[in-house]
């Protein structure tokens, strides 16, 4: 945790300050900041921060992003004095961090701050918490040091970790239908190990080229952790696509669960074991999204440690995943208690769909976080299509010019699936535009800023239109940004009184409108035409600009 959280300490007058400075993609906690000097609670002064849902907590929380300082007010305090500082953090591709604690001895009067490691109850400045111990004395960021014992307990907690991860409702469908269809395949118990360890080679060989990926690109100067792949809209797009065709699969719409996951006989096959080792992949991929309990300290450590010790942490989360599968193939009467192949393994399987399905949604969900409403729009188009061409392929003839003409239609529905994928892309914060306010437009009048007003909304075809052809072109940009002018966008669609207001001030009772207000303080709106384009935009900006240019040289 250190490595993405380093904190220096300051001096000034009646005033310690602490200065965080934290890596991109990670964050802090402010309501997790706690201070104790010589054992006793210290208040300190901390910014505003960033307000973020957070799902570990399952509410809104303030975060501080790249740096923050707390401020200790020392007028009361010993001159020397015994500092302690908590703080929680988490990465913004899900790892999170228990509480991490850090010990200062501060002399206020030669301006000296050193860092030490946990006190001990006797001698000096310690001797006052003595007695006094609670739970938070308790630092539980051991793991942090490469000794064998962290190593021996990383391993353990990755193993755990990794067989729970197939309690999880994207990747417990796939191990069950599995484990049933093996404990049916009349595999000789020599068989049956080797399926279970071919899954296994499966788990653990994917889990290791994820990390390998993520190690390459953090030595490559990447602040990343486990889950980076998730932060990018094409890979959670893909996934999505995945869990989806899965989800049809297990309902029956379409048969490609015996290629692909090598379910049902195919296991007897003489190249079942393939099929068993890409089972164990898909498993992995699909478990990718997850973060189950242990495994967050295992992979703290793990990204702090050399390369090889790393990767083997990572394999021995591979192989906890694997674990369940394995001991069904070493187990024949956990094996044989499984209930036998009848009509009920289509229906289990057909209920065991709905997990993905719900998988899809929550990818779905991500992916607005991420991106845009434009952009998941054009993402279910991709769902319609992949569901299209799914639709058309059994329809086709089985020769002819037709077959060819169907087979094209459904690669390019496929393809126009993947391109929407391939061209997801994470929304960035835009400093051409804010959010309109009453409040926020009147400060940028009484600062004589020139202001162009967009009041909008998702579903008023007419606002797309004219942000796709006027409003976000580079022309209308760069006159924006060379004459300082500054974007504020009210969104309507959903009903807000305010942005109602606005409209009937200027006699208009729907979206879109329009306003451009010249640099000066009291100078009027100009109403635009609903209907824009690049020319109508740059050419009011220019007129207020020579007429402003007109009056200065008139005084």
């Amino acid at each position: 945790m250190e490595e993405a959280y380093n904190v220096e300490v300051e001096f000034s007058d009646n005033q310690l300050l602490l200065r965080w400075f934290i890596e991109p993609g990670y964050y802090l906690y402010k309501e997790k900041f706690k201070f104790k000097v010589d054992g006793q609670t210290h208040t300190a002064t901390l910014e505003k921060g960033k307000v973020k849902y957070d799902e570990y907590f399952e509410k809104d929380l303030e975060v501080f992003y790249n740096t923050t300082v707390a401020t200790l007010d020392t007028q009361s305090l010993p001159r020397q004095l015994s500092l302690k500082v908590t703080s929680q953090g988490c990465a913004d591709a899900g790892l999170c961090y228990p509480p991490y604690h850090q010990y200062f001895d501060i002399d206020l009067d030669e301006k000296l701050a050193q860092e030490t490691g946990k006190p001990s109850t006797t001698g000096g400045s310690s001797q006052n918490i003595s007695g006094n111990i609670d739970s938070n004395t308790v630092d539980t960021t051991s793991l942090s040091d490469g000794s064998a014992t962290n190593l021996w307990i990383s391993l353990l907690f990755a193993v755990i970790g990794g067989a729970i991860l197939n309690l999880m409702p994207c990747v417990f469908p796939v191990l069950s239908i599995k484990a049933i269809s093996l404990s049916n395949a009349h595999l000789s118990p020599h068989q049956q190990h080797l399926h279970g360890w071919a899954y296994t080679l499966g788990c653990i060989a994917t889990f290791v080229a994820i990390a390998a990926v993520m190690l390459a690109l953090r030595a490559g100067g990447e602040a990343i952790g486990w889950g980076f792949q998730l932060q990018s809209p094409m890979v959670i797009t893909l996934l999505m696509y995945l869990f989806f065709v899965m989800g049809l699969s297990f309902s029956g719409v379409i048969n490609i669960g015996s290629r692909w996951m090598g379910l049902g006989q195919e296991a007897s096959q003489g190249d079942g074991l393939r099929h068993s080792v890409m089972t164990g992949a898909l498993a992995s991929v699909v478990a990718s999204p997850c973060t189950a309990p242990m495994m967050g300290s295992a992979l703290g450590y793990a990204i702090t440690q050399p390369t090889f010790i790393a990767l083997l942490v990572f394999a021995a989360l591979g192989f906890g995943m694997a674990l369940p599968f394995l001991l069904l193939s070493y187990l024949p009467k956990l094996a044989n208690a499984m209930p036998k192949p009848g009509a009920w393994m289509d229906t289990l399987k057909q209920a065991l769909a709905f997990p993905l399905y719900l998988t899809s949604v929550w990818l779905l969900w991500v992916l607005i976080n991420q991106t845009n409403s434009n952009q998941v729009a054009l993402v279910a188009t991709g769902l319609v299509a992949i569901a299209f061409a799914i639709w058309l392929l059994p329809k086709l003839p089985e020769k002819g010019t037709g077959l060819w003409i169907g087979r094209l239609t459904a690669l390019g529905a496929i393809s126009l699936a993947l391109n929407f994928a391939v061209n997801a892309k994470p929304e960035k914060a835009d400093e051409l535009w804010v959010a309109y306010t009453p409040k926020t437009l009147q400060e940028l009048r009484e600062e004589g800023r020139a202001v162009l007003v967009n009041l909008t909304a998702t579903w008023c075809i007419t606002c797309l239109a004219n942000e796709k052809v006027a409003l976000s072109t580079d022309t209308v940009r760069n006159a924006m940004k060379a004459n300082n002018v500054q974007g504020v966008k009210g969104d309507w669609t959903n009903a807000d009184p305010q942005i109602t207001e606005l409209l009937n001030q200027y006699g208009r009772s729907g979206v879109p409108m329009y306003l451009y207000f010249p640099p000066k303080k009291n100078a009027k709106a100009e109403l635009l035409p609903q209907l824009l384009t690049p020319e109508i935009i740059t050419d009011a900006i220019q007129r207020h600009k020579n007429n402003n240019l007109a009056d200065i040289s008139n005084i």
